[in-house]
Parts: structure tokens; C-alpha cells; sequence
């Protein structure tokens, strides 16, 4: 009964996982909107952005009076001639007039420091939907190479039964068969190559959609592009201008001058008025309460004269992050200057290969449709047709992959230039 049991749970086990180990049809545009979704990265730069936000109202805070209230209760037993208790409070407002500066420029510090984290949280975004086009046309591409490869092992055994066929009757040579079974062992090499090849993309795009490792992706779509023209310098300028990286190191120089403000407040005077309500009541034992009352109102004046040279050291701190961000932003302007000519490159590169796969494909496509028309005069074999089918399936392969390549390539020039134009 117990081995029963335990069977039951077993088989149960093994048809969950199998009901767990789903497929799922994406198109490019879902893919993306999954990831971005889930990304850990981009979810760890949108907190980054949202503490910026907190940060803000924190330092605004100063712009407000502050209010205080402090109560106490005491027992004084055996010191006067009566036991009394006392209660007492205080209530204190606070409004500073003055800070020297530190409160708007904390609060300009602070909403550039939002600025740099917004423009990191949008490279993330751009590192992203990088990643998933790469590896959702990878794997599109992958399984179209797999079905090449089983045309081809098919193509491959049908020449070996022919060439066995032809052997058998002393036509063909042992050679010849020997030469098909070596070629027919290849074949079957690059077929699980291919398969292997199909398995490592769809656990790449899974690992960046952050799903199961047992989800399946089927990937809708087509290799297809749509020629774009786009002038080397007016790119250069575009890149420059919206790539997130200026924007990031634009906020962070600006913090930095902000924060060297901050610090000189340090050395500046300050100025506040205040408001203080006292009340303490003794309550006798055998007596009537007795209440006593009283209010404050002043002006504060506050000048620090010397502190040790401490504001010195953080203004000259402040000034070397300043001179950091601005070496950081000419060293971020030459990698995207770099980065947009490599990608341009890349596109021209494609666009040619393209054009010469597409030349040798009206060949192979001229040749297929020449066969079928024998095949139907009896003048052409079935595997000679199968010959010319497979062809043609090879060099529309090669045509896709230098589309491929040209999706590949545009979209590193996208992300080189800040996003999609």
C-alpha cells in the first residue's frame, strides 16, 4: 500500500513538472515589455530613483517651522516637608530664516542627483532591450538553422540510399559510399551543434526575461528590415545629446557645484526665530495645585567663527568630485563617439552582405524554379529537385543571416544613439 502511495505521488510529481515546462509564443515587442517588467537591474534603478524623490522632500523639510513638545512627570518624596508631584511641558516652534544657503542648494543637489539616477535608470532600460533583441533574434535564428541542418541530413541519408541502391547494382564504387558516410556523420555533427546552439539562446532569452528555465519561448516573427539612411555627423550630435550617460554625468556635475555651495554654507551665519511655552504644575499632597506659565519668543543669530578648518576640507572635497564628473563625462563622450562609429560601421557592413546574399538567392531561386518545371517533364529526380529545394533553403539561411546581422547591428546603433529614433 505504502509503495502504491508513493507511486501515485511520484507519477503526480513528474506530470506537474511536465504541466510547469510550458511554451509561450512572444513577438519582439512582448518580450521587451516582459522584461523590462521584471528586470532585477532596472527594479534596484527605479528604487535608486524613488529615494532621490525622498530625498528631495527630506531636504525640504528645512523650509517648514519645526514644532517640539516635551512633557515630564516627577515625585519629590521626602525633601520638603510634603510629598508633592509635578507635571511639566514644553512647547517649542522653530522657523530658520536664514541658513546661509544650505537649504536650496541642498534642495538643487538633491533634484540633480534625481536627474542622474533617472539617466542611469534609463541606460539600464537601453542595456535591456539591447540584450533581449540580441537574444530573441538569436534564437529565431538558431531554429531556422536547426531546420537547415535537418534538410540537410535528410538531403544527406537520401544520397546514401541512392548511392547504396547504385552500389548494389556495381554502378557505384565503395569510395563514393564510404566519402557519403563520412560527409552523412558531419552532417549529423552540425545537426546537434544546431540543436545545442537553439538550446543556449533560449536560455539566454529566458535568463533575461527572467522566466523558468523550463518555459519554452517560441519566437513570432520574421528576419526582416526596413533600409534607414542616417548621416554619420547628425547621428554623432543626436548620440551626444541623448545618450543617457551625458544626462548622467550633466546631473552629477551639477550636484557637485551644488554641494560645494552646500558646504560653504558651513562658514556662513544662520538665523532663526523661535517660540518656547512653559508650563510646570506641583500638586501637594493636602494643598491645591499650584500652575505656573510663561513664553519665549526670540531671534537667533549664529556665526561660526573658525571649526577647525572642517567646511575647508568639505569644499575641497566638493571641488574634486566636481573635477571627477567632468573628467568622467569627457572620458563617457569619446566611449559614445566610439561606440556609434563602430555600430555605424557594423550597419554598412550588413546592408552589403545583405545585397550579395540577396543576389545569390534570385540564382538559387532561378535554379529551383528550372527544376520543378523538369522535375515535371520527367527530365529531373525527385532528389535532384530535393537538391535544388535544399539550395535555395541554404541560401535564404544566408540571406536571413545577414539580416540578422543588420537587426543586430541597428539595434546597437539605437542604443549607441540613446534609443529608438
Amino acid at each position: 500500500m505504502k509503495r502504491l502511495i508513493c507511486l501515485i505521488i511520484f507519477f503526480a510529481c513528474f506530470f506537474c513538472r511536465i504541466a510547469l515546462a510550458e511554451e509561450i509564443s512572444l513577438t519582439i515587442d512582448e518580450a521587451i515589455n516582459m522584461a523590462l517588467r521584471d528586470n532585477r537591474d532596472i527594479l534596484l534603478k527605479a528604487e535608486d530613483v524613488n529615494k532621490s524623490k525622498a530625498k528631495i522632500q527630506e531636504a525640504k523639510s528645512s523650509l517648514y517651522p519645526s514644532l517640539t513638545l516635551t512633557s515630564a512627570w516627577s515625585r519629590n518624596n521626602g525633601y520638603y516637608s510634603k510629598d508633592f508631584s509635578s507635571f511639566n511641558y514644553q512647547v517649542g516652534a522653530k522657523q530658520y530664516l536664514y541658513k546661509g544657503g544650505e537649504t536650496i542648494n541642498t534642495i538643487k543637489y538633491n533634484e540633480h542627483l534625481l536627474d542622474a539616477n533617472q539617466a542611469i535608470l534609463d541606460k539600464t532600460k537601453l542595456e535591456a532591450i539591447l540584450n533581449v533583441k540580441k537574444s530573441f533574434y538569436t534564437l529565431l535564428l538558431s531554429n531556422q538553422y536547426t531546420e537547415v541542418n535537418k534538410a540537410i541530413l535528410k538531403n544527406t541519408k537520401s544520397h546514401l540510399e541512392y548511392l547504396d541502391a547504385r552500389y548494389q547494382k556495381g554502378i557505384a564504387s565503395e569510395s563514393e559510399i564510404l566519402q557519403v558516410k563520412s560527409s552523412l556523420e558531419s552532417v549529423k555533427q552540425a545537426y546537434e551543434n544546431s540543436l545545442n546552439q537553439g538550446d543556449s539562446s533560449q536560455a539566454l532569452l529566458n535568463n533575461y526575461m527572467y522566466l523558468d528555465k523550463d518555459v519554452k519561448i517560441i519566437p513570432e516573427g520574421e528576419l526582416s528590415y526596413t533600409e534607414e539612411e542616417i548621416v554619420f555627423d547628425q547621428g554623432l550630435l543626436y548620440a551626444l545629446g541623448k545618450r543617457p550617460e551625458i544626462k548622467q554625468y550633466d546631473g552629477q556635475i551639477k550636484a557637485s557645484e551644488k554641494a560645494i555651495d552646500v558646504a560653504k554654507s558651513d562658514n556662513r551665519p544662520s538665523v532663526y526665530a523661535s517660540w518656547d511655552y512653559y508650563n510646570r504644575t506641583h500638586a501637594a499632597l493636602g494643598t491645591g495645585k499650584n500652575q505656573n506659565d510663561n513664553n519665549i519668543i526670540g531671534i537667533t543669530f549664529s556665526w561660526p567663527v573658525f571649526d577647525g578648518w572642517a567646511t575647508k576640507s568639505k569644499i575641497e572635497q566638493a571641488v574634486v568630485d566636481l573635477k571627477e564628473a567632468r573628467i568622467l563625462k569627457e572620458k563617457a563622450a569619446s566611449d559614445i563617439a566610439l561606440d556609434f562609429k563602430n555600430a555605424y560601421i557594423g550597419l554598412k557592413n550588413a546592408i552589403v552582405k545583405i545585397d550579395a546574399t540577396e543576389s545569390d538567392l534570385k540564382v538559387y531561386d532561378y535554379n529551383l524554379k528550372s527544376a520543378r518545371e523538369k522535375f515535371k517533364q520527367g527530365i529531373v529526380s525527385s532528389l535532384g529537385l530535393d537538391d535544388a529545394l535544399l539550395k535555395q533553403s541554404i541560401s535564404g539561411f544566408n540571406r536571413d543571416s545577414a539580416v540578422y546581422d543588420y537587426i543586430i547591428a541597428k539595434s546597437n546603433l539605437d542604443k549607441a544613439m540613446g534609443g529608438v529614433q
